[in-house]
C-alpha cells in the first residue's frame, strides 16, 4: 500500500480509497448510488415542501416526518457527494478538518435519526393507548422539544468521537480504505493507542441502538396489549394500520445498520468491499425509502403531494 510522509509545511490530508480492489468498476458502482441519492433528495425535499406549504399538515405527526426527512438528507448528503467525487473524478484527498467534519455530521445525523424513530414510537403509543388525550399530550411544541433533546443528545454523544480522533497521532500511513471518514476506519490508520476510541465507539453504539430499540420495543408491547383489549376486529386493523409505516421505516433503518455493525465486528471472512458497499447503502437506502413509505401509507400526505404534482 502506498504511503506519503507528513511535511510540516503543508496541511495534513487523508486519502479515501473508495472501494479497494474495485477501482476499475467505480463508475458502474456509482450509478445506483447516484440514482438512490437523487431519489432520496427529491422525496425528502418534497415532504418538507408539501408539509411546509399546507397548513392542514401542521400537525405533530407531519412535524415528525419533517424531522425524519431532515435527518435523512443529512445522512445521505454527508457521505454521497464525496463518494461520488471519488467514483467519478478520483478526488480522494480530504483534509483532517474536512474528515472530522464529515465524521461528526454523518454520525450525528444517524444518532438524531434514531431519536426521531423513538419519538415516532411514542407518538403511536399515545395515539393508540391514550387517544382521548392525544391532542393534549402530543403537541407541535412538545414534538419540537423532543426533537431538540434528540439533537443535543446527538451532539453530546458524537462530539467526543471527533475530539478523540483529533488527538491521535498520524504517521506515514494516511490512506483510509473507505469512501467516507468512518470513525474506526480513521482511528485504525493512527500510529497511537486507539483503545479509548474503540471502547467509546462501542459504548455509543450499544447505548444509542440498544436504548432506542428498547424504548421502541416497550412502546410496541404496550400498543399490542392495548390492541388486544379491543373487541372489534375492524378496530384492531385500524390501530395496527396506523403503525405500519413506522414499522417499515424502522426495519429499513435499523436492519442495514445492525447488519453492517455485526459484519464489521464479527464477519472477518467477509470481503472488505462488501463491508464498504453495505455501509454506503445504509446512507442511501433508508433515506430513499422513508418518504416513499410514508407517502404510500399516509393518505393525507399522498393527496397533498398529488395536488402539487398535478399542478406541474
Amino acid at each position: 500500500m502506498a504511503t506519503f510522509n507528513l511535511t510540516p509545511s503543508g496541511p495534513l490530508t487523508f486519502i479515501l480509497l473508495g472501494i479497494p480492489g474495485l477501482e476499475a468498476d467505480h463508475i458502474w458502482i456509482s450509478i445506483p448510488f447516484f440514482i438512490f441519492y437523487i431519489i432520496s433528495l427529491l422525496g425528502n425535499v418534497t415532504v418538507l415542501f408539501v408539509v411546509g406549504k399546507e397548513q392542514a399538515l401542521h400537525k405533530p405527526m407531519y412535524l415528525l416526518l419533517c424531522m425524519l426527512a431532515l435527518t435523512d438528507i443529512g445522512m445521505s448528503t454527508s457521505v454521497m457527494p464525496k463518494a461520488l467525487c471519488i467514483f467519478w473524478f478520483n478526488l480522494k484527498r480530504i483534509t483532517v478538518g474536512g474528515c472530522l467534519t464529515q465524521m461528526f455530521f454523518l454520525h450525528a445525523a444517524s444518532v438524531m435519526h434514531s431519536a426521531v424513530l423513538v419519538t415516532m414510537a411514542f407518538d403511536r403509543y399515545v395515539a393508540i393507548c391514550n387517544p382521548l388525550r392525544y391532542a393534549n399530550i402530543v403537541t407541535n411544541a412538545q414534538i419540537a422539544k423532543l426533537g431538540l433533546v434528540g439533537l443535543i443528545r446527538a451532539v453530546l454523544f458524537v462530539l467526543p468521537l471527533a475530539l478523540l480522533l483529533s488527538r491521535l497521532p498520524f504517521c506515514a500511513n494516511h490512506i483510509i480504505s473507505h469512501t467516507y471518514c468512518e470513525h474506526i476506519a480513521v482511528a485504525n490508520i493512527s500510529c497511537g493507542d486507539i483503545a479509548v476510541n474503540r471502547m467509546y465507539g462501542l459504548i455509543i453504539g450499544f447505548v444509542v441502538i440498544g436504548l432506542d430499540l428498547t424504548l421502541i420495543a416497550l412502546s410496541y408491547c404496550l400498543i399490542i396489549r392495548a390492541v388486544l383489549r379491543i373487541s372489534s376486529k375492524k378496530a384492531h386493523q385500524k390501530a395496527l394500520n396506523t403503525c405500519t409505516a413506522h414499522i417499515c421505516v424502522m426495519l429499513t433503518s435499523y436492519t442495514p445498520s445492525l447488519f453492517s455493525i455485526l459484519t464489521h465486528r464479527f464477519g472477518q471472512g467477509i470481503a472488505p468491499q462488501v463491508h464498504i458497499i453495505l455501509a454506503n447503502f445504509y446512507f442511501v437506502i433508508p433515506p430513499m425509502l422513508n418518504p416513499i413509505i410514508y407517502g404510500a401509507k399516509t393518505k393525507e400526505l399522498r393527496d397533498k403531494v398529488g395536488k402539487y404534482t398535478c399542478r406541474m
